[in-house]
């Protein structure tokens, strides 16, 4: 139970940037995070040079946020506004973060597979390969604060967190098995998306080693299902809870909003800002795990022994008056935007740590806009989000930040 914990922007920066070579995962994360395999969030070394390298150039592929937006963008047109429309019309609640996590699910699973399972419809099917991913991420949470010991106990005897996190790891592994075996017997057959997707490539690419990139495209389909959800879930609270900013989006967004390029989205400069808030106030990852791989002293003074557990936590970082000022606490996306020139203020990543930051920092940032611009512009321009009346949002319990309950709405249509 050693650790250290940090919310200083000197120790992150050093821990991620200037010394990052002293600076691992450490033995104690492949032990809480083994269901990732050996997956890029869990490599090390060449193994993770390698990973990255492959991964970058599928993702910088000029074809590829394109592929992504127009995914995201079906996905909104064909299934999550009219969701929203029937819940207009018909008056009744609806869990908006269920709803994005089921879109995220979709959009990831069509983007790094190219198997769309159709989770988010008017029906919300139960299929156990989504819950399994909630369940497993719940499990891994409590690994980082059990002693290593009661959370092996607990696996051993199959009980608790662990046995949820054993069945979900045979849930996910099987549907992950079954649509890598679906796309070897069409792999030569040719679509409007054909090579697009990240399984695909992986299998025209170098990294050769299947029990590599199946857990790489694990750990991508993870990322991008639940950093995605929860964004957008904690972004509409945070704009039904401040009419006067949502106002301000909308009449930069306009009526009817329709996806047409990714240039033309890029324009939406005060909803950038409103994400670049929401992500400050609730990183979906609000904590980083590392551990030095030799003794060092971090820019605060404090000596560290190799492999102690350090958690930089990035939640603490975004709500701190030294580092954002005594308005911190308040959402403002005015604060991402120069007065001057009228365009977005690019913070220093170890700063603004939603994306990481150094060597490993998110190579889908860009893509994840792209995402995040579509679905909240459609649905702002369309729609009147109100929280329910009595409900109460809490953050979850997951190493992903989470709503405890969901986010219960209404729905309304905007005139």
């Amino acid at each position: 139970m050693s650790m250290l914990i940090t919310s200083d922007p000197a120790n992150v920066h050093y821990i991620l940037a200037k010394n990052f070579s002293n600076f691992e995962k450490g033995p104690q994360f492949k032990k809480i995070f083994e269901g990732l395999g050996d997956g890029i969030f869990n490599a090390e070394s060449e193994s993770w040079k390698n990973q990255r390298r492959t991964i970058k150039s599928m993702i910088h592929n000029t074809s590829f946020p394109d592929f992504t937006a127009r995914t995201s963008w079906s996905k909104m047109e064909n299934a999550l506004i009219p969701i929203l429309e029937l819940a207009s019309e018909t008056g009744i609640e609806v869990d908006l973060q269920e709803l994005f996590q089921r879109f995220a699910f979709d959009c990831s699973c069509i983007t790094v597979l190219g198997h769309d399972p159709v989770s988010l419809c008017k029906e919300l099917p139960h299929l156990p390969h989504e819950k399994a991913f909630a369940d497993a991420e719940e499990a891994v949470l409590y690994r980082h604060v059990l002693p290593e010991i009661l959370w092996k106990l607990q696996s051993w005897l199959r009980i608790g967190k662990e046995n949820k996190l054993t069945k979900a790891k045979d849930v996910i592994h099987r549907f992950l098995s079954e649509c890598i075996s679906v796309k070897h017997q069409h792999f030569n057959l040719t679509g409007p998306n054909d090579g697009l997707d990240m399984l695909t490539s992986c299998m025209r690419s170098s990294l050769a080693d299947e029990v590599i990139w199946k857990d790489t495209l694990l750990s991508l389909i993870f990322a991008g299902k639940d950093t995605i959800s929860a964004a957008l879930a904690w972004f509409f609270w945070l704009v039904a809870t401040n009419p006067a900013e949502q106002e301000k989006i909308r009449q930069e967004i306009g009526t009817n909003w329709k996806f047409t390029t990714i240039e033309e989205s890029n324009k939406l400069v005060y909803l950038h800002g409103a994400l670049c808030e929401t992500l400050r106030l609730f990183p979906p990852v609000p904590f980083e795990h590392k551990a030095p791989v030799e003794h060092d002293i971090l820019p605060s003074g404090h000596r560290i022994g190799p492999n102690t557990k350090t958690v930089l936590s990035f939640y603490s970082m975004g709500r701190m008056e030294s580092i954002w000022g005594k308005d911190c606490l308040d959402f403002k996306p005015g604060r991402w935007i120069d007065a001057e020139t009228g365009r977005v203020i690019t913070e220093p990543s170890f700063k603004f740590t939603a994306f990481n930051a150094g060597p490993r920092s998110c190579l889908g940032k860009d893509v994840s806009f792209i995402q995040l611009k579509i679905v909240a512009a459609a649905i702002v321009s369309r729609f009147n989000i109100q929280v329910a009346r009595g409900f109460s949002v809490t953050p979850s319990i997951s190493v992903v930040l989470h709503m405890k309950h969901g986010l219960k709405v209404k729905v309304s249509d905007y005139a």
